[in-house]
């Protein structure tokens, strides 16, 4: 028997939508991109959301916007904590910025970081630590938000991978200074491509919205904090402040996010249901460790159903 890695979750509601985008002629980053970043930011109860192409550009653009900030930007050569398990463009953005990446190892139950090995990790060069919730499962945030602010750190979530998790009743991609979001045909919702930047600081969402759109001051509000905005509208439509990126995203992505932020509830239930099922049919068998929760306070979204070979299995992986 075979079983497809994923399945489109498009319903009516959502070829409706896009319908009405493509008779309206209007394809390029609008008023349902808009729409759709409030209500993201609303539904996890921050400020500000950026949507764009691709988690991995969300990313890009968070790392960035960490280097233009007024006070205390990154440098590089500045040091970064990483966990040793994420997707590879947790990494590269990081790398690509001249950043010096210290890997720390994951707690082989939860595939998180484990506390210990991140606590004697921490140097006085360490600037940032990057927090990824692996495959639907939280962070012990309540021990990681300890070190950071102990150590005066940046905490940098990377929640591509765990939409709709919580830790003690908060969602993840909410702890962090910036925290970024994947929208891939594949992920809790999808926007066919596309990603999200969530912050409740105001000059980093300024920044976002600048290096998404090719660093231009177009697509600043009013009261952007970024640049002295001059009176002249057609100067400040070809002006540009910052080395950007074009990592915009479609009205069709942002048209099908409000649908699927409908049913997010109704799509992470399912995957708890599965979750729930293939632990059942496994919880017995010694070969394989399954994932669990880094502690009762803590629900997993449940990306995708984790086991791992046990190591005193003797089961050879090839």
């Amino acid at each position: 028997m075979k079983y497809s890695l994923t399945s489109s979750t498009f319903g009516t509601e959502e070829k409706q939508a896009m319908v009405s985008v493509i008779e309206s002629d209007m394809f390029t980053m609008g008023k349902h991109v808009r729409d759709f970043e409030e209500q993201f930011a609303s539904y996890m109860g921050m400020k500000h959301a950026v949507m764009v192409n691709s988690g991995s550009s969300a990313n890009v653009i968070a790392v960035a916007a960490l280097f233009f900030r007024g006070k205390d930007p990154l440098k590089r050569g500045d040091e970064v904590i990483v966990p040793c398990i994420s997707w590879a463009t947790t990494y590269y953005p990081l790398h690509q910025y001249g950043l010096k990446l210290r890997f720390v190892d994951v707690d082989l139950q939860t595939l998180n970081y484990d506390i210990d090995e991140l606590r004697k990790a921490i140097t006085p060069r360490t600037k940032m630590v990057v927090a990824v919730s692996i495959l639907g499962n939280p962070c012990d945030f309540t021990a990681i938000r300890e070190i950071c602010t102990q150590h005066g750190v940046i905490l940098f979530e990377d929640n591509c991978e765990s939409l709709g998790a919580t830790h003690k009743g908060k969602y993840t991609g909410t702890f962090g200074l910036l925290n970024t979001f994947s929208t891939f045909f594949s992920h809790h919702i999808s926007t066919m491509e596309g990603g999200l930047v969530l912050t409740d600081d105001h000059e980093l969402y300024c920044l976002c919205r600048s290096l998404r759109n090719h660093g231009w001051t177009r697509d600043q509000d009013p009261g952007s904090v970024i640049f002295n905005r001059r009176s002249d509208d057609f100067y400040e439509a070809y002006r540009f402040i910052l080395p950007g990126y074009n990592v915009r995203p479609t009205e069709l992505q942002g048209v099908v996010g409000k649908e699927q932020l409908k049913k997010l509830r109704g799509f992470i239930n399912t995957r708890i249901a599965n979750a729930v099922h293939f632990t059942g049919l496994f919880k017995d068998d010694e070969r394989f460790i399954i994932q669990r929760p880094v502690g009762p306070d803590s629900v997993s979204s449940s990306f995708c159903f984790t086991m791992i070979v046990n190591p005193k299995s003797g089961v050879d992986r090839g």
